[in-house]
Order: structure tokens, then sequence, then C-alpha cells
């Protein structure tokens, strides 16, 4: 059995807490939190919560830790530190810091003889990995990325932690116009801000500015700012009753041409009702397969590029290759 541990108990905790109880071969040792311990609303019995800060006390007692933060502010420390002690898996996706946020854990990975996967999920994740393929495959074409209609969890976090902001969520929003003409055999240049919408509906604390806070989520860099951005303030009933859900979605497509000019497409899908429980879903597959790596003595960051698809699976290589190949 993996001994696996998780680190945040936001939607995305409560996500792979699920997704661990479907995988016989891993097992939940704690969830360690910022809150105390006995405020956390814990469901069923048989789950043990922990302070963040007695992490350390469990050194030899997890295999994997299953790092559920966000992007915007926990990830860039909590991984590094976590990763001095522990092998690691975490969902960091914020694409354009993506180098750097490797290069700082893998030297923390490194110093402490673990393996850490970063920027697992399904963008970064599945869809790095169907973009490498498809260029791989098709290397004279274009490839583009559309994500939504839903909710990401990276960017309402990012509102979130806005000054005056009291709650709020984002959609993703594809141009269908634009989808349908590349289906159609196009390859048009597009701009990151023709290819989709961000609509922000957002709850103010009572007094804030929202000018303000307007301003600052339609120019923050790496998440708005390249887009067009809508903020519409909300109440709170409004945002609880129209806006709870956390469906998302989306498709990488590549179109390019082989042989004689043949038109050739490649596309993959994905349509979801709760994106934190299928980004938890991927976590837990890749925490197998940083177990796996960090026992067999490697040490440092691994990307979804560096890890071979059998080490996802609970299934040995002689049953992979009878069933799936």
């Amino acid at each position: 059995m993996i001994q696996a541990a998780i680190v945040g108990y936001g939607n995305l905790g409560k996500g792979v807490r699920k997704a661990i109880a479907q995988n016989a071969d891993i097992e939940l040792v704690a969830i360690f939190t910022r809150r105390e311990p006995d405020q956390v609303e814990a469901g069923d019995t048989g789950v043990k919560f922990e302070h963040i800060s007695a992490i350390e006390q469990y050194k030899g007692k997890v295999d994997v830790m299953i790092l559920c933060g966000g992007s915007a502010t926990d990830l860039p420390e909590q991984t590094p530190a976590i990763a001095k002690l522990f092998h690691t898996v975490d969902s960091f996706d914020t694409h354009a810091k993506i180098p750097e946020f490797f290069d700082t854990v893998d030297a923390a990975a490194k110093q402490g003889g673990t393996l850490s996967v970063i920027s697992t999920g399904w963008d970064p994740g599945l869809f790095s990995m169907n973009r490498l393929l498809a260029e791989s495959i098709l290397p004279e074409g274009k490839e583009y990325t559309f994500w939504g209609k839903g909710v990401s969890q990276g960017h309402s976090d990012a509102i979130r932690r806005v000054d005056g902001v009291q709650a709020g969520v984002q959609y993703t929003v594809p141009v269908q116009d634009v989808i349908d003409a590349i289906r159609a055999g196009e390859t048009p240049e597009l701009s990151t801000r023709e290819k989709h919408l961000r609509e922000c509906y957002v709850v103010a604390e009572e007094g804030a500015d929202q000018d303000r806070i307007r301003e600052e989520i339609v120019n923050m860099p790496n998440y708005f700012a390249d887009y067009d951005t809508t903020v519409t303030f909300i109440t709170e009933e409004e945002l609880s009753a129209q806006h709870s859900g956390i469906p998302h979605g989306g498709f990488v497509i590549r179109s390019g041409i082989t042989g004689e000019g043949t038109k050739q497409l490649i596309e993959f899908g994905l349509k979801l009702e709760s994106n934190p429980e299928f980004t938890a879903s991927v976590l837990v597959a890749y925490a197998r397969a940083a177990y796996r790596l960090g026992s067999q003595g490697q040490s440092g960051a691994r990307t979804v590029f560096d890890i071979p698809l059998g080490l996802l699976s609970p299934h040995s290589p002689e049953e992979l290759r009878r069933n799936l190949l």
C-alpha cells in the first residue's frame, strides 16, 4: 500500500480524498490543513486531520504528499518546503511560471533526495501531453487549446485573493465561431484574446471599492490581462444559487497536413461535471508514479513529459500489454 497524505482541504483536497478511496493500492494517512483540525468538517469518520505545522512529524510515515493548495501563493512556498522531506505531487498551473517553479522544486527535491511531480492535472497535465503528441505527429500544422465553458479553480482563487473580495468565481468561455473554423480545416493566427472570454462573478465585502477591484482583476498578469474580461458584482445569495457548481472542460486541436498536403485533424477533449474531482483523480495517479520513481532512488522534479504512462496504472506491465495495448 502506498501511504499518502493530503495537504490542503478545499475543493481539490476533498476530491483527492474521494479519488484515493477508488484506488485499492493507496491509503490515506492524514490530511494537513492550516485550520485547526477540530474545526474541519470531516464527513465520515476514520480520517485523521493534522495542522500543517505537524507535517515534519510524518517523515517516514507518508510515502507521498499530495499538495492541494492554490498556485497563486500556496504552492510556490509549500512545494519546495515539503519536497525537501517527502515525495510530492501538485497541480501548479500558472503556465508562464512553470519553468522557474520547476527549477526551484528540482533543487529542493534533490537536496532532500525526493521525487516531486509538478503541474499535473488536465492543463497543465493531460492537455500538455496531447499538445506534445499532436505536434510530434503533425509537425506541419497548428495547435489550438480551448478551455471551457467552465469554472477555473486557479483563476477563481486569484479573484478571491484580491483585497475587498469576499467570494467569487471565474468562467472561461471559448469563442465558438473560432472553434468551428478550425474544425473546418482553417488554421488562423489567433491571439490569446481572440480565443477565450473570461467572466468573473464577484461578491465584494461591504464598503469595498468595486471600481478598484474590477481594475485589479482585469489587469492581473498571467490571469486576466491578456483576455477580454468582464467583472459582475453579485450578492452572496446569487453566487450560491447560480454559481455553486464546478464544471469545466475543453479540448486540444491540431490541424496539419501530411504527404501531398492531405489535411489531418487531431482532437482531444474533456467534459467535466466537477473540475476539482477530475483534477484530483489525475493527481492521485501521478502520486503513484512519484512513489514508484522515488522508490527507485530517483530525485528531483518531474513533469508529465518525463513519466511513462504505465507508471500511472496500478496494473503490471504484463497486464497493460495484454489488456490495453
